[in-house]
């Protein structure tokens, strides 16, 4: 049985979200922008090894004072310890499930010599395409490009997060994994690692509006999935890294308290 709240806390608990939203997006946006002028000048003045673990480094302590700052102001609650074995593990491909636009923060938070494979457009933003570049990131508008740079990257250890929706979940439990990330896993050769990311409201998920408050206290978990193999046959692997994930996320939902956690709320007709 749920408690109905009176009217003044309401009014409290709308506030308190709406300060939480403007604290949250606003000190993002001030980190991004303080970063970018000093990743330009870094980009070009050092030699890319250098600038590739100084951005990689500064993006990890960076998102983790941003995830901290929300623990803190906005009561928050983050369940990533899961996530802190995997760093030192070697190079893999990390593959997670997209529901939200918090994902890669929480993934680069927790892995510091990673690199993500990011949209074209995004690379090319101001807020964040200085400190994307230089850290080393992959532009995604090329296929061989984007296999070629994450294989490059593999054999000098370096992690590699993948998000192979493309964009925010929208088929829950999530959009069909496309054939080339079977590829890059069969030219790559490493081991695949599964994340699944639990959310307990679709918060800034594809139906969330950008300026929608959050239903706090947000919590969110990542949990490890499966580990594959270096595959063999790209079709295969697809099917069955998409069969793992379907499973996984559909067997959260029944096993939790909450509502399908990491499922977009429905759309009205």
């Amino acid at each position: 049985m749920r408690l109905t709240l009176s009217r003044p806390t309401q009014w409290l608990q709308a506030l308190r979200e709406h300060l939480a939203m403007v604290l949250g997006l606003g000190l993002l946006a001030t980190l991004c922008l303080s970063w970018s002028p000093i990743a330009l000048v870094l980009h070009h003045a050092l030699p890319r090894r250098w600038g590739q673990a100084v951005g990689r480094r500064v993006a990890t302590a960076c998102f983790r004072f941003y995830l901290g700052a929300l623990r803190a102001a906005c009561g928050c609650r983050f369940d990533l310890d899961a996530l802190d074995g995997l760093a030192g593990q070697g190079p893999m491909i990390v593959v997670a499930n997209h529901p939200s636009l918090l994902d890669a923060l929480l993934l680069v938070s927790r892995l510091p010599n990673a690199v993500c494979i990011m949209k074209a457009g995004l690379m090319d933003n101001p807020l964040f395409g200085a400190g994307a570049q230089l850290a080393g990131y992959v532009r995604n508008d090329n296929l061989l490009h984007v296999i070629l740079q994450c294989r490059s990257e593999l054999r000098k250890g370096t992690q590699v997060i993948v998000f192979p929706e493309g964009t925010r979940t929208t088929d829950w439990p999530m959009n069909r994994v496309p054939a080339s990330i079977g590829l890059l896993a069969v030219r790559s050769q490493v081991p695949v690692q599964t994340v699944l990311l639990d959310f307990s409201s679709p918060y800034l998920g594809k139906a969330w509006p950008l300026w929608r408050r959050p239903e706090l206290p947000l919590r969110v978990s990542a949990r490890l999935g499966r580990r594959f193999e270096p595959p063999s046959d790209a079709r295969a692997f697809t099917d069955e890294l998409q069969s793992h994930f379907d499973q996984a996320l559909k067997n959260a939902q029944v096993a939790s308290a909450n509502p399908c956690p990491s499922r977009p709320p429905p759309t009205s007709s």
